[in-house]
């Protein structure tokens, strides 16, 4: 939001306090950036499901890296996110699989958006 406070030329001062719509109404932001990534993040899903089993970006999808991670917390993956993603719209991530094979219904599926809890707790 910071980024976007100053395309719109808004200063985040208390005394010309301006809400996060409103910004984004003058930068003329159609859509939350986290669901629109989350429509990109489905929509590559869905391509990299129906593309040929022999293609490299779909070996290095399903593939596997020997080797150990480091210590700590695991990193999230993209798998990862997209099964996050299928979760919001009540699907598991083989029934999604499956719904990727009929075109019209994975994009009308895709195009949903999501039911989420607001992001900011002061709009």
């Amino acid at each position: 939001m910071s980024c976007l406070s100053r395309i719109a030329g808004v200063t985040r001062s208390r005394s010309d306090w301006i809400n996060n719509k409103e910004v984004c109404d003058r930068v003329g932001l159609l859509q939350d950036v986290a669901n629109h990534m989350q429509q990109w993040r489905m929509q590559y899903f869905g391509h990299m499901q129906r593309v040929d089993h022999t293609r490299y970006p779909k070996l290095v999808l399903h593939g596997y890296v020997y080797g150990t991670r480091s210590q700590g917390r695991p990193k999230k993956r993209w798998t990862d996110m997209v099964k996050d993603d299928c979760k919001q719209r009540d699907l598991d991530i083989h029934q999604a699989t499956e719904m990727t094979q009929h075109r019209s219904a994975w994009r009308s599926l895709v195009k949903l958006l999501p039911m989420r809890a607001s992001a900011s707790p002061r709009q």
